[in-house]
């Protein structure tokens, strides 16, 4: 269930790895080989199994790419890990580039000679992602070359069996809707499309399908699986059979044929022969499932997953499961607060001892299925890295006049949380409670806007940095993203970013959790989740609009808090959040609890 802090990959098996990969590609003729960081389902968390990028590199992050060309390597990371990667990598051997600034495609376009063979594994690419691969490669005279063996599997030899985690039912009562009721409105959307066919590829999209979770991958309940949901007709799931006990074969059974994840590429080609257009999200399916419909005769049509927007919008039973979970989360949350507070004063305290016992509170619930993803436990300079995850050898004692901050989350039946608090430790300076205060009106500024039907997560996003702009700052990563029910802590479409076009609708669940990160120095994120909601008539106000309601309660820490730099409407905001706190979380804990509470949810 907790984290493990002990899976560290030497940064020294890199050279090694590489070598023994680049005599592979030898072998087969190939000139590179691109190493992504994704299984056949491109989802956030991978299985021991398909953990290729992190084999090679010893990158643990949750997005990336390595190029291995015959005379030189790169990875590719986003703006959360330019720090890590230098951390768990030989950058003598994978030099790091910007995944946004200098996009694979890009650097390959430059890299690459004429007559060249690029390798890849079309399970692992998408369609979109391997066209545009492909194009890069074209325009260096090269060619991209798919692969019916991953030539690193080939290398690895202690590579790990497939996961065959068992999977349960989600109850009717919690999903909101039965399972044949949502295949019945899926199936009609398929035929709107004008296809036949669709073709699932992410677990948690068929997990909400047929009301099931599983426990193949960390922290998130997923059967790995694939499924074809027909515009008429009966369903097919490619599940590995040893996952099934018999109430979930049972109740699948009674939905769809069950077939092996082996069969699916026969039965693509045989809706391929048959002549059937068949659907496909490209920006999640890989290149290998597209080809075999094309080559057998059929028709690929490309399409966004009709199952992520009805999915991301959250019904009834949803949201009261939402907010059952974030109650029951609050009070664990509080006393850990309350207990943190504590123990910092007494004496030294580490970073994987604080997680532990954060963990130890929510499992102290009795309702706690997992964590919802591996605890940020970050002191002083660590936090300054957005996505730190502790290990044994990276754990910190807490340093007295600092800053601490802890992002974590619970997985419940009846919903997902995902907190981060930033926390006082002793006397801290004043440059810092600046930086927390600009952080946290970017915070009330998205809590408190209100926004017209239709307005997506990229036209909100600059609120949140307004205030940090003005100062000369800015953070490196999006504002915030989707939340699942009883499923992934980052879910899509909706999400607050530069990137996020989808339109924000009543019942999402989007994180608010804009954030500030000096290098070497210090981190600050302060991280809700927010349910959208229409929003009350604005007084000579001529269109319907849209706000947000905190789902996540536990106090902001006031010790932080420049009170003249909030305005009267934030200092408001502030207030009535923690009276909120209080009321709701105060009658579940403990009166040690409680009357540490009172105080810091005192008005500033």
């Amino acid at each position: 269930m907790f984290q493990s802090f002990d899976n560290v990959i030497d940064p020294s098996v890199g050279p090694a790895r590489c070598a023994a990969l680049r005599q592979e590609l030898l072998r087969r003729g190939l000139d590179g080989f691109l190493v992504p960081r994704a299984d056949a389902h491109q989802g956030e968390y991978v299985p021991p199994s398909d953990a290729r990028l992190e084999w090679l590199t010893g990158f643990a992050g949750s997005a990336g790419m390595a190029v291995v060309l015959a005379d030189t390597a790169a990875i590719f990371v986003d703006g959360r890990y330019t720090i890590q990667v230098r951390e768990q990598v030989d950058t003598h051997v994978f030099q790091p580039q910007h995944l946004i600034e200098t996009p694979p495609s890009e650097w390959l376009a430059g890299e690459l000679k004429a007559g060249q063979k690029l390798g890849y594994d079309p399970m692992l690419h998408t369609i979109n992602g391997a066209r545009r691969l492909g194009e890069a490669c074209a325009s260096a005279g090269a060619e991209l070359v798919a692969v019916e063996t991953n030539p690193v599997d080939a290398v690895r030899h202690d590579r790990p069996a497939a996961p065959l985690g068992l999977v349960s039912v989600h109850s009717d009562d919690l999903a909101g809707e039965a399972a044949p009721a949502k295949i019945a409105r899926m199936a009609t959307a398929v035929a709107r499309a004008r296809a036949d066919a669709f073709v699932l590829t992410q677990p948690d999209s068929i997990a909400w399908l047929f009301n099931i979770r599983g426990s193949d991958v960390s922290h998130t309940p997923l059967p790995l699986s694939f499924a074809i949901l027909p515009a008429e007709g009966r369903p097919q799931v490619f599940i590995d059979g040893r996952k099934l006990t018999n109430a979930s074969r049972d109740h699948l059974a009674e939905l769809a044929g069950i077939e092996a994840p082996a069969s699916l590429l026969p039965a693509l080609e045989k809706l391929g022969h048959s002549g059937a257009t068949v659907m496909l999200d490209p920006d999640w399916a890989g290149a290998a499932l597209a080809a075999a419909v094309s080559e057998a005769g059929g028709t690929v049509r490309h399409g966004a997953d009709p199952i992520t927007r009805a999915k991301a919008v959250k019904n009834a039973a949803e949201i009261a499961g939402a907010k059952a979970a974030h109650l029951r989360d609050g009070a664990a949350f509080a006393r850990f607060l309350a207990w943190f507070d504590a123990a910092v004063a007494a004496g030294p305290l580490d970073e994987i001892g604080v997680a532990e016992r954060l963990e130890a509170f929510r499992a102290e619930t009795g309702k706690l299925k997992e964590i919802s993803f591996d605890s940020i436990s970050a002191a002083g300079p660590n936090a300054a890295i957005c996505h730190y995850r502790v290990d044994r050898r990276s754990n910190l004692t807490i340093p007295a006049d600092s800053l601490f901050l802890i992002d974590s989350g619970g997985q419940y039946e009846d919903g997902t949380t995902d907190i981060t608090r930033t926390l006082a430790v002793g006397t801290v300076p004043e440059e810092q409670k600046r930086h927390f205060t600009l952080v946290l009106k970017g915070h009330i500024a998205i809590a408190t806007a209100r926004f017209p039907v239709g307005t997506s997560g990229a036209q909100i996003d600059a609120l949140a940095r307004i205030a940090l702009w003005k100062a000369g700052l800015d953070f490196d990563h999006g504002t915030g993203h989707g939340v699942g029910s009883y499923l992934s802590v980052h879910e899509g479409p909706q999400r607050i970013a530069k990137t996020g076009h989808a339109a924000l609708e009543p019942g999402m669940i989007v994180s608010n959790e804009p954030g500030y990160y000096r290098d070497g120095g210090h981190g600050i994120r302060i991280e809700n989740l927010e349910l959208v909601m229409p929003a009350a008539q604005i007084e000579g106000g001529e269109r319907p609009m849209l706000g947000f309601t905190p789902l996540t309660l536990a106090p902001i820490d006031r010790r932080l808090v420049l009170a003249g730099m909030l305005s009267a409407e934030e200092r408001a905001w502030l207030d009535a959040y923690h009276a909120r706190v209080l009321a709701e979380i105060g009658p579940l804990v403990d009166a040690g609890t409680r009357a540490w509470l009172e105080r810091a949810t005192a008005p500033l």
